[in-house]
């Protein structure tokens, strides 16, 4: 299996020369031209309008945050406008809370305690981190039918549920797809490459650092680190 790996930067300091970078938005970054110019700028809350103003001001791609997930359509706008080539999707996500709840309709002498989730499934974040109950899976797959082609997923992948959750992101997406830690400061890498089939990684630049020694020491995992980002 070949890895790829790119930089998740907070901001522009952070960028290194000829490491491939998503650079997360600054509110000073549409006035740095030289820091702008031919960046992946991964956005959060800032409106369509800001993700057309970076885009004009020459960055590369933008992914789109919760613009897109307030309204379905600023993503297929954004697609019209630049190309399917210059719109990715920053998808913040964590495994979607099961409720349970008591049915006595059907028969007044037995209580069925259902849970309201069938299996388990990663929701999309707000950008303040807060619950927005879409299920990730069904808007990615719906946002990549209006034509993107490029998903940047941001999960904490803690426990055998989450890397299987990966992988079946990594087997619906495939190449579209880069995985990178939400809040983890030590994601478990290999077992992301191992089993949750993770080949395109996006880490902070210390992880990015020490990328080389997070791969799976079983040499039967026959990964290959590589750093091109995939435009």
């Amino acid at each position: 299996m070949s890895v790829q790996f790119c930089c998740l930067a907070k901001h522009p300091g952070e960028v290194l020369p000829v490491v491939p970078t998503f650079l997360h938005y600054t509110p000073r970054l549409p006035t740095m031209a030289h820091a702008l110019t031919g960046a992946h700028v991964v956005l959060g809350s800032e409106s369509e309008a800001a993700a057309a103003t970076l885009l004009d001001g020459g960055a590369q791609r933008v992914f789109v945050g919760e613009a897109a997930l307030r309204d379905g359509g600023a993503a297929e706008r954004l697609l019209k406008r630049f190309g399917a080539a210059r719109i990715g999707l920053h998808v913040p996500v964590q495994r979607q809370a099961v409720s349970w709840s008591f049915e006595t309709e059907s028969n007044a002498d037995f209580r069925v305690v259902t849970p309201s989730l069938c299996e388990p499934t990663w929701e999309v974040l707000h950008a303040n981190g807060e619950s927005s109950g879409v299920r990730a899976q069904a808007w990615v797959d719906t946002m990549v039918a209006l034509g993107i082609q490029t998903v940047l997923m941001r999960a904490d992948i803690c426990d055998d549920t989450d890397l299987n959750l990966c992988a079946g992101m990594v087997e619906a997406l495939g190449s579209k797809l880069w995985i990178a830690p939400l809040h983890d400061a030590a994601p478990p890498i290999a077992d992301w490459i191992r089993y949750g089939q993770a080949t395109q990684i996006a880490l902070p630049i210390g992880l990015y650092q020490q990328r080389h020694a997070l791969l799976p020491r079983n040499p039967s995992a026959d990964t290959t680190p590589a750093t091109t980002v995939a435009t």
